[in-house]
Formats: C-alpha cells, structure tokens, sequence
C-alpha cells in the first residue's frame, strides 16, 4: 500500500475545527435511541414464550442448535420473492463469514471441479452461496462484523452483485427479514425466532430506522481511492490500527502512515477531524 494516496486537495485553506459539540452530543443520543430500541425488541421477543413451545396461531417459531438454525437462515433467503434486508454482527458461529464467501480465495477452479466429482452421488447438494437473484439485498453490518474474518471481502462480494450495504456503529442484533413477511432474530448463540405477521413489523420498523441512520459502506462517486474508502471506514467504526491492518491485509505503520497522508490532504490534525470531514465531503 503506498503512503501517498490520490485524494482531491482540499478546499479549506484552514484546518478543519472538527463537529461542534451539540452536533456530538445529538449522534451519541440517536445511538442510545437505537440501542434501547434494539434492545427492547430482544427482551420482548426472549419473553414471548420462553418454554420455547409453539402456539397455533401466534406465528412464532423457535430454532435451536446451530444446524437447525443455519437450516431455516438458508430456506428464508433463498425463499424469498422480491426482498431480503438484515443485520449482520460479530460472532457468527451459525454462519461464519469465510463459510458464506461464494468462491473462497485458497481453492482453485481445479480443486473445485474435484471436489465436486469426489461427492458422493446421493449426498444432498452444497448449498448455494451465490445470493437469491429474485430478492434486492439490503444489509447494515456494525463494528462486530467488520472484525470478523474475511468481512471485508464479504462486503465486497455483496456490493458486486447489487447488494445495497451500509454500516453503523452500534451493536445490532442479527437479524433476517424476507419480503417483509417473515423474520429470523437471533436471540442467543444457541436459539433462534422466526417471526410471522403481525409480530414482523416490529423487526421491519427496526430495521428502517437503523437504515435511516446508517452510512454507506462505500461510495462510488468521488475520486478518493477505494482502498482508502475501506480505510476510513474502519476507522470511524472504531477498529484498532492492528484490527484496521489484519482486514487490509498489511501492517499497522502502514495504516497509520495512509491516515496521516489523508489527515493532511484533508488539512487536520486528529483522525476525529478526519472523520468529520470524511463524512461531509462524502470520502465515505
């Protein structure tokens, strides 16, 4: 990675001052907005029959063990008809990031035509990750996930087949909704709802309001390279220079050296300076 990147010079003759603090204080309350919403929906859903028992009529379904709920994921996405919008975070030992890319960097074509001869004719196919070409995608992932292996290369997967991708920067829930009918929360590491109407709208209602207040991941518009995109991206979702480096693929100097080259072609002192300006000059 150069320590020089093209970015366009900046228009401000003065360093840039930074977000005032009533603009701060009014972020840090729609995050705590967000959060309690987040997480009132988390306690109403664990309290809805919490023996785990399905009643008729109630549109609630309960998945426990990490199979079963990988089983039902899988059936509501490539299920759906025209939408799929969801939350992803950290952790996911249901669906492991590396587990869900379409075409994972260390096999080749080779390797995969003989892995694929090799299976035994009666087991059941591999199951698809190429996406459901019938549903338009949006996603929101949070800082969780941007730290999970292989996360950005998900994202970038996501965006070349239309994926619509925006971040925040609290904690989300993970959640699933197809064609705004059916909803999977998951409640712990182990156990899982899938929600019908009328209970949906709750998740649907959540859902846009973190949409609303989300960023995009990456614009395409602008003349900031795409590997600094990344980079500032990281950045003001809070990772560490280590953590920042381990996704990019080189080393912490490295990272530090490319902010201090944005830092002065954006004419401030403070990576919280270069991320304000980064948001209004639309570098992210």
């Amino acid at each position: 990675m150069s320590s020089h990147p093209e970015v366009p010079p900046s228009p401000w003759a003065e360093p840039f001052p930074g977000p005032p603090a009533s603009v701060r204080s009014s972020l840090i309350r729609l995050q705590e907005d967000l959060r309690r919403a987040d997480d009132s929906l988390v306690r109403l859903l664990g309290a809805w029959r919490p023996d785990g028992r399905e009643v008729p009529g109630q549109f609630v379904e309960f998945w426990e063990g990490r199979e079963a709920q990988a089983r039902r994921l899988y059936e509501l996405e490539y299920g759906a008809r025209t939408s799929l919008m969801g939350f992803q975070s950290g952790a996911n030992t249901v669906a492991p990031v590396p587990s869900t890319l379409a075409a994972p960097e260390d096999v080749t074509p080779e390797e995969e035509e003989e892995a694929e001869e090799a299976r035994d004719a009666d087991a059941e196919p591999p199951w698809r990750k190429d996406g459901n070409p019938h549903a338009a995608y949006r996603v929101v992932v949070d800082r969780a996930f941007l730290t999970e292996p292989a996360a950005l290369r998900a994202l970038d997967e996501r965006l070349a087949a239309g994926h619509q991708v925006r971040v925040v920067d609290q904690p989300l829930i993970k959640l699933l909704i197809a064609d705004e009918e059916t909803a999977m929360v998951q409640l712990e590491a182990g156990r899982s709802m899938v929600l019908g109407p009328p209970l949906v709208r709750l998740a649907v209602e959540l859902f846009e309001s973190v949409w609303q207040r989300s960023r995009p991941y990456l614009r395409e518009d602008g003349d900031l390279d795409p590997t600094d995109r990344r980079l500032l991206q990281l950045m003001l979702s809070g990772l560490t220079d280590a953590a920042t480096a381990h996704q990019l693929g080189t080393s912490p100097r490295t990272v530090q050296r490319r902010l201090r080259a944005l830092m002065d072609a954006a004419s401030v002192s403070s990576r919280v300076q270069l991320g304000w300006y980064a948001m209004r000059n639309n570098w992210v």
